[in-house]
């Protein structure tokens, strides 16, 4: 069978917050790989002397990301943009929604003549109580995705209408991030959205079926979601602090990529 010739792209830059900088696709070494790291790796190997560069810093929103990352972005010349933001603005109790669609539509507008092409994102979303809360606010977000990509040739890649990435198995303890594996599925989804021809074919498919855990693990990871990550994470809503404050970006500089490829 005849495939499709290689999309000649030689350069990568992400743009973004914590999904984008690969929380918790933990290394040996403490640090993130993540689902841009991985497509990089497949780009690089598909075209000699590829380039990648992430700006991504864990807990940023979306002004942020328009104040310290896309000027940055839009001035390095890559062929592919990723922007991932605004998710972490639809999660705090008080969101400005016109003002994340004004800021959105600020960063496409800067990103995409800057790249031969710009990549958005519906992120994925865990089942379970938090999504229902936050489910309006995030399909509005996705809505605004949607238009600023038509509008301006944008590619969009669905991970939030992907079954198999709603699946809890492929969240982290924390509720917040991606397994390894959802991270492959994301990478994979990116890679089949920019024209490469598929390695999974059925990475939207859901995991199979397992007995859910009994009530008592339910009730002790609770507990210890709870204790580790939850009342952490209000306690910085409430003192104005981020996860992210005084982390450099991922990767500041477009630069030959060496790293792992899957």
């Amino acid at each position: 069978m005849q495939t499709n010739p290689t999309p000649p792209y030689n350069s990568l830059v992400a743009v973004g917050d914590s999904f984008t900088e690969g929380m918790s696709d933990l290394l040996p070494d403490g640090s993130y790989r993540g689902w841009a790291d991985l497509l990089a790796g497949r780009m690089a190997a598909a075209a000699p002397g590829f380039r990648y560069a992430n700006l991504a810093v864990r807990g940023k929103l979306i002004g942020q990301i328009v104040d310290e990352q896309v000027d940055v972005a839009a001035a390095m010349g890559a062929d592919v943009i990723t922007l991932v933001g605004g998710l972490n603005d639809t999660l705090r109790p008080k969101c400005d929604m016109g003002r994340v669609r004004g800021l959105l539509t600020e960063a496409v507008e800067r990103l995409a003549p800057a790249c031969k092409q710009l990549v958005l994102m519906r992120s994925p979303g865990r089942q379970g109580p938090v999504l229902e809360r936050f489910r309006p606010r995030m399909e509005e977000l996705f809505n605004v995705v949607e238009a600023l990509a038509e509008r301006h040739g944008a590619l969009v890649v669905d991970l939030y209408g992907a079954p198999s990435l709603a699946d809890p198995r492929l969240w982290d303890v924390d509720r917040l991030h991606l397994t390894p594996e959802g991270h492959r599925r994301v990478a994979e989804a990116v890679w089949q959205t920019l024209g490469y021809d598929p390695e999974d074919t059925e990475w939207r498919t859901p995991l199979p079926a397992t007995l859910p855990p009994g009530w008592g693990a339910r009730r002790v990871a609770d507990v210890r979601f709870a204790r580790q990550h939850l009342l952490p994470w209000i306690g910085r809503r409430l003192t104005g602090r981020s996860s992210g404050d005084g982390l450099p970006p991922k990767r500041p500089d477009l630069l030959p990529y060496e790293g792992p490829t899957a």
